[in-house]
């Protein structure tokens, strides 16, 4: 053995406990078999990139847990697992997003979707009673799906994406009129199950001539054919019940005359730089960002200056020794910061609410806080100044104390006045401990979509462009571009948020070098 190999003495004299080792390899036994579960769903799903990285996980769990060397990759690799998992595959997932057209699914998914949907019942043709059901032990909500059908003559077939296939008559139970309820090798799914299916819709078994097996209802399917056709020599669609041809033009199919509805499916496809180049170029989008973007450094800024303001205030007055009962008083002020920030949102959006809030009541106002693009950032800005006090008076409090009493007694004794020594001495040691915290909260506010989404939704929206409100932040604007709309664009609002990736590390960046040069002051 050499020497490179051989345990160190400490670990020679050190013995492992039988009960550990036990313990220790039943883990590792259990992590390989929640691994294969895991693989062979993914497996059913045809992820195999991602069977790929989890094979090397295990692999690498095995070889670091299962011996007695590599001390320090036992400590390093649930971090390291966890830091690529949760936050470099989405920055990278994000990236690519950006450069496609936001779509997810295939070419030829989509013409196989199109020609399913189109598939339409010939006069004359066989029903079939039906039951859908997945491979015996797959996940009844993800698995593909197929149709356990009865012929018009008795006999058993299933069907899947790639046609049509005998089933044996062994082990078939079936109800008195024909539908098949279980089979070997294969689940049934209840109603419940199958309604939850939204692939279900667009799903259609192939026939030898050409045409389709598609279900009605839940218990009957019928024979059908296609009304559209794909040319692959020419890339296009036929509608052979209007004699429409569709051309492909931006990842979907368009009527080549120019009259009509293009298909709304749409395939994944490569646009370069195109998203960035919408967000730079477009005057609606570019108007927007720049207006948001504004909107969205003034309110993370404001944030944390009038959070910090009163937390430091606060802060400095319980401090003060002479103060009776801090005790219940920390208790009463950091009350906002242990109720869930949802709620307290909700509860500041019924109170800014014009006609029956309590803040016009109370003030005698009459403003229409949610409704005015102004009354509304002030809004936000009351509302975050309430959830945001709680922690800087934390973290004001945990640094105030941390001064040393012998700096304010040399200033008192050199004859500084209170507002001196606040100004000269406790401020500048203040922000030496805060300051990485107040840039962590600045990037935080960056991204706050939870107070914007719950408390003004974004809005107002002006009449003329109801994709922008006044309220937003880039990050609302994102998600509004993905998830909102007819037709959600993946690809854009990934470009912009690897903008406000960008800005907020620019600005943290910058921030964190600032805060480095008060370090001196120690």
């Amino acid at each position: 053995m050499s020497q490179a190999t051989k345990a160190s003495p400490a670990q020679s004299m050190y013995r492992t406990p039988l009960w550990a080792s036990v313990l220790k390899w039943v883990a590792l036994a259990v992590v390989v078999a929640a691994a294969f579960v895991l693989a062979t769903r993914l497996a059913d799903q045809g992820y195999t990139l991602y069977i790929v990285v989890l094979a090397l996980v295990v692999m690498a769990v095995l070889a670091v847990y299962s011996t007695r060397r590599a001390i320090p990759a036992k400590y390093l690799l649930p971090g390291l697992v966890l830091l690529l998992g949760l936050q470099v595959w989405p920055i990278v997932m994000t990236v690519s997003t950006a450069f496609t057209n936001g779509q997810t699914i295939t070419k030829e998914d989509t013409i196989a979707a199109i020609q399913t949907n189109s598939v339409q019942e010939v006069q004359g043709s066989p029903r079939y009673k039906l039951s859908i059901a997945v491979p015996e032990g797959g996940d009844v909500a993800s698995a593909p799906i197929s149709f356990l059908l009865t012929a018009p003559d008795g006999t058993y077939e299933v069907g899947d994406k790639d046609g049509l296939k005998d089933l044996p008559a062994e082990g078939v139970q079936k109800t008195d009129s024909g539908k098949i309820t279980a089979a070997p090798g294969w689940t049934v799914l209840n109603a419940r199950q199958v309604n939850a299916r939204k692939d279900l819709a667009t799903f259609a078994v192939p026939t030898a001539d050409g045409g389709g097996i598609k279900a009605s209802g839940l218990s009957e399917a019928f024979e059908g054919k296609a009304t559209i056709t794909y040319d692959a020599a020419t890339d296009q669609l036929r509608d052979s019940a209007t004699g429409k041809v569709y051309v492909v033009r931006d990842a979907r199919f368009v009527p080549q005359d120019g009259q009509g509805q293009a298909f709304p499916q749409k395939w994944a496809e490569n646009v370069g730089f195109k998203n960035f180049q919408t967000i730079l170029t477009d005057p609606t989008i570019r108007s927007g960002f720049l207006k948001i973007f504004t909107w969205n450094v003034v309110f993370a800024a404001l944030s944390v200056i009038t959070t910090f303001i009163l937390g430091m205030l606060l802060a400095l007055l319980f401090n003060d020794e002479r103060l009776k009962g801090k005790g219940y008083y920390r208790a009463l002020l950091v009350l906002p910061y242990a109720i869930p920030g949802f709620v307290t949102s909700l509860l500041w959006k019924n109170m800014f609410n014009q006609e029956f809030g309590l803040i016009n009541s109370l003030t005698g106002l009459n403003v229409d806080w949610l409704g005015d693009a102004t009354a509304a950032k002030a809004a936000i800005l009351i509302t975050n100044l309430w959830l945001g006090f709680p922690y800087m008076f934390l973290i004001c409090t945990g640094a105030l104390q941390s001064i040393p009493a012998d700096v304010r007694e040399a200033a008192k004794i050199d004859g500084a006045s209170a507002g001196r020594t606040l100004r000269s001495i406790i401020m500048p040691l203040l922000l030496v401990a805060v300051g990485p915290l107040l840039i962590a909260s600045f990037a935080f506010n960056f991204n706050n979509f939870g107070l914007i989404f719950l408390l003004t939704g974004g809005g107002p929206f002006e009449s003329d462009n109801t994709s922008i409100g006044s309220s937003d932040l880039l990050i609302t604007y994102a998600f509004r571009l993905a998830f909102s709309g007819v037709t959600p664009d993946y690809g854009l609002a990934a470009a912009v948020s690897i903008f406000i990736f960008v800005i907020v590390a620019l600005m943290s960046y910058a921030g964190f070098r600032r805060t480095k040069g008060l370090e001196e002051v120690n």
